[in-house]
């Protein structure tokens, strides 16, 4: 596959796209940081690839300046996988996400990981200060049209499932690693969740 072959079957650039690219944000940009619960960050050692989802309040990402994010890092796995990215290649990728809105926002920009005491006190929640944060410096952001999460019916709850589609956290880990806890029920991973969450 060539560029030439990719622009030969899916056309031009639509002229609305081409132009929305932003290289800080403005108020709607502003607007939907503050609003969103949910984002999932990409980022590269230069080599390989990682995804990482990102939740909390809404406004959990705070808008430093038009030119700067900020983003707490919570606590999780301790795998590190996006953190050490970063300290080998600091290019990153967001999506931010609104419950019930289809479009989302897309920044791309360089991120530097942060452990000062007030820019971490900062960005604390219910008491609890994130070890590090994120500042990312936005090289572009753009809202993304909201064809995908209308196809998927995303925020449709009659398009949702009616039970769960697929086995718990816990009965995955029991075949795929030999993990075996004791109780395998969504319920118990659920708790699991709740005395790590903040």
């Amino acid at each position: 596959m060539t560029e030439d072959r990719l622009r030969a079957l899916y056309g031009a650039v639509s002229p609305r796209a081409a132009v929305k690219v932003l290289d800080r944000l403005d108020s709607h940009c502003r607007a939907f940081v503050g609003a969103s619960p949910f984002m999932v960050l990409g980022t590269s050692d230069g080599t390989t690839l990682d995804v990482s989802p990102k939740g909390d309040p809404a406004g959990f990402v705070q808008v430093e300046d038009d030119r700067h994010l900020l983003i707490p890092d919570r606590p999780g796995n301790n795998r590190l996988d996006g953190l050490l990215n970063i300290l080998r290649h600091p290019q990153v990728a967001l999506i931010f996400l609104i419950p019930s809105v289809d479009e989302t926002l897309r920044v791309n920009g360089h991120a530097t990981i942060h452990d000062d005491a007030d820019l971490c006190a900062r960005c604390a929640l219910r008491g609890r200060v994130p070890k590090t944060v994120l500042r990312v410096r936005i090289d572009e952001a753009y809202l993304h049209c909201g064809k995908a999460p209308m196809r998927a019916g995303l925020w449709a709850p009659d398009s949702w499932p009616s039970d769960r589609p697929v086995a718990t956290l816990n009965e995955i880990l029991r075949d795929q690693v030999g993990i075996a806890p004791e109780d395998l029920s969504q319920q118990a991973v659920e708790a699991g969740y709740r005395r790590t969450l903040y």
